[in-house]
């Protein structure tokens, strides 16, 4: 690790968890090696519920919105509009706060900060974890110092972008893997029981759980329990239908202390976001991926593909999976305890070791250069 002069960095991460969280584990990393961090974040209701656990890093909430796909339509005007606000925001708050360095983790509450930074001569980064980039990043790499990749298979999206792999950071508080039966414990579940953990990630976990619903009669007495994280809405219906079938389980619509969860699981069923992906990789775990059909350019159908062909998952599709599909490959891998070796040992090698140091690491490397 280099040795740099405190400096000040903003990051700016709102909008989704699969961008809030990666760029507060960059910020950790700053963190603990001195830096100042501000946090550029959206207005939605998850940037101010997952800010509120961590007073140490400054936040400020960007105007920001979608750009529309119909550039002649009121919708873009009102894009332009909250585009100018964030832009004119951000040249404010770099003039009190006079950062070094500035990172964007994707979408377009971080466009602005990017381009504000460019055109005072900082050095600025965009973080793209999918392996199909979204709108706001492949515009911001036209302006952007480096590109930051979470696959590798990304960089073909940025011609003549300068690129470099570092992996999607994953946060401390994440915490390392566990003793299984330890973990099994924290949710009062069996602690020699095949465990299957389900999650839909921030957005789209309605279609993971009525496919659960449906299989759930057919995994009945097979000697599995389950861990279910519905999401806002289905934990009683997922603990009714779980109850009739007499399925051990534990049904949460979420769980913050996400180590125990991956921790006792055998297998994870899941959508295939970036920042889920990375994590599942974290606590090598073999993966029954069911990309979120209406996510951007199909994006994480091509993130689940890449675990795929590296043999650390299987995929299925949404709209085309039966109750008897899933339940016969839940049932097929927790059976199979070599194949799920091999699947976590695929999955622990896909993404860069220590991501967020990795970022962090580039970003001292350009202060370090532009001071020199």
């Amino acid at each position: 690790m280099m040795k740099v002069a405190p400096f000040r960095a903003v990051i700016a991460c709102g909008g989704t968890g699969g961008h809030l969280f990666p760029g507060l584990a960059v910020a950790e990393a700053l963190h603990g090696r001195g830096h100042e961090v501000l946090l550029f974040v959206s207005e939605k209701e998850i940037d101010t519920t997952a800010l509120k656990a961590r007073p140490e890093f400054r936040s400020e909430k960007l105007p920001s919105i979608g750009m529309p796909s119909m550039i002649v339509s009121p919708a873009f005007v009102r894009f332009v509009r909250r585009f100018w606000e964030s832009f004119s925001h951000c040249g404010k708050i770099y003039r009190k706060f006079r950062p070094s360095v500035v990172l964007g983790m994707g979408g377009f509450t971080s466009t602005a900060p990017v381009l504000a930074a460019r055109m005072r001569g900082l050095p600025a980064f965009i973080h793209e974890s999918n392996a199909i980039p979204g709108r706001a990043n492949r515009l911001a790499a036209k302006f952007a110092t480096k590109v930051f990749l979470g696959f590798e298979e990304a960089e073909a999206r940025f011609p003549g972008a300068q690129c470099v792999v570092t992996g999607t950071p994953v946060r401390k508080n994440l915490g390392q893997p566990m003793d299984r039966a330890t973990a099994r414990k924290a949710f009062h579940l069996d602690p020699d029981k095949k465990t299957v953990l389900v999650m839909g990630g921030s957005q789209g976990a309605a279609g993971i759980n009525q496919l659960l619903f449906k299989s759930a009669s057919l995994l009945s007495g097979s000697g599995v329990q389950i861990i279910h994280l519905t999401g806002d809405r289905d934990d009683r219906l997922a603990a009714a239908n779980y109850q009739r079938d007499e399925i051990p389980h534990y049904v949460s619509p979420f769980h913050h202390s996400m180590e125990e969860a991956y921790s006792a699981a055998d297998i994870v069923v899941s959508r295939a976001g970036a920042s889920s992906l990375s994590e599942i990789s974290q606590f090598a775990l073999p993966s029954i991926l069911i990309p979120y059909p209406f996510a951007t350019d199909d994006h994480q159908t091509a993130n689940a593909q890449i675990y795929v062909h590296a043999g650390a998952a299987e995929a299925l599709t949404e709209k085309e999976t039966g109750a008897e599909k899933l339940a016969a490959m839940i049932s097929n891998l927790l059976e199979d305890d070599q194949r799920r070796g091999r699947m976590s040992l695929a999955a622990k090698r896909i993404p860069p070791a220590s991501a967020a140091e990795n970022v962090a690491d580039e970003m001292e490397r350009a202060v370090k250069e532009a001071s020199t």
